[in-house]
């Protein structure tokens, strides 16, 4: 008898991905992104889970279950809630986002019917939660048989960061923050501040920080945000924008550190080097935190990462060194591409 062939997809936000599982074992994976060549392609990917089933041998109407990775329902009712709470401060924007849900995000099942026409009826569409998906990929493809989870992102449906624990094949998440409190955010706004794009040059926010002098994490840590000894965190909200408009910082926020942002691909100056140091310093600590505190909540000692922020390789290493864990374990695919997986 065949293993059961379950088929994992991200997608509409950025990073889409598939992942094939064949009786609990990963048969294939990508991101649609390397066939399309459109960097961080975003679309339903139609390529990807085409080279997926090629490469089992299978065919769509194979599938015993198509699981997307997270809630679109929820992430919706989210939105809504938002741009009610700093209404009229959001309605710029929300024209802008609507028609994209009220299409194909809203009825995703519908969606991906249209997308793999040879599905059989009875095929279940299932959905995960955004930060379960994260977890699951981070501490199912581990070596562990236990471990602590941290996820650490931008945001899902409504968590921001999620610590919990993976014992066999079973995860619990036990702790969360919430949006708009978000490590992920914080370090876009940096990013875009710097003049690099959100959701694709964090990695050069990082890359920068080496050059810089870490003198503004006083400012960053005295009016930006709220940081408990265990990690957790609030975000002071009158210094960004990401609620009301499209931009992420606003004039308060660009006063504390000293000038306007820089423009994509204008020259950068020492003090957006000193900026990135100081952001990345911030950063560091909090999931310093963060890691110690996952790993006292559960009592374990293995620790595996996932979620956007996990891709902090500098940070990472500050974990495996200075945090206490025994054995570190970061999901290569930590962003939402790995989703598909989890």
């Amino acid at each position: 008898m065949a293993g059961r062939r379950i088929l994992g997809i991200s997608a509409y936000y950025h990073d889409a991905a598939a992942a094939l599982l064949v009786d609990g074992r990963v048969r294939a994976a990508a991101q649609e992104e390397r066939f399309s060549r459109r960097k961080h392609d975003q679309r339903f990917p139609g390529r990807a889970v085409r080279w997926c089933l090629e490469a089992a041998g299978l065919t769509a109407g194979d599938l015993d279950a198509v699981v997307f990775y997270d809630k679109p329902i929820t992430k919706f009712a989210r939105m809504l809630e938002t741009y009610l709470a700093v209404a009229p401060g959001g309605w710029f924007t929300f024209p802008q986002v609507l028609p994209g849900w009220l299409g194909e995000k809203l009825n995703l099942r519908r969606t991906i019917r249209q997308e793999l026409p040879g599905l059989r009826p009875e095929c279940p569409i299932l959905f995960a939660e955004h930060h379960q998906s994260h977890a699951a990929s981070a501490f199912l493809p581990s070596p562990f048989t236990e471990a602590a989870i941290l996820t650490v992102d931008g945001v899902g449906e409504w968590a921001t960061t999620t610590v919990g624990v993976g014992r066999g094949n079973r995860i619990e998440l036990l702790e969360e923050l919430r949006f708009p409190h978000s490590l992920g955010l914080l370090y876009s706004a940096f990013t875009w501040y710097c003049g690099f794009r959100i959701n694709s040059g964090e990695y050069k926010l990082m890359g920068l920080a080496p050059y810089g002098e870490p003198r503004f994490v006083d400012a960053i840590l005295g009016e930006l945000i709220d940081l408990k000894p265990d990690g957790s965190f609030r975000l002071n909200l009158e210094y960004f924008r990401f609620l009301r408009g499209t931009t992420m910082t606003n004039e308060r926020f660009h006063r504390l550190f000293g000038g306007p942002p820089r423009k994509p691909e204008t020259p950068v100056e020492p003090r957006h080097m000193d900026v990135a140091r100081s952001a990345q310093a911030v950063t560091e600590e909090i999931l310093l935190r963060l890691a110690r505190h996952a790993m006292e909540r559960t009592g374990l000692r293995r620790l595996c990462l996932a979620g956007g922020v996990a891709l902090n390789c500098v940070a990472n290493g500050r974990i495996l060194r200075e945090s206490g864990c025994e054995a570190l374990w970061v999901q290569p695919a930590a962003g939402d591409a790995g989703g598909a997986l989890g």
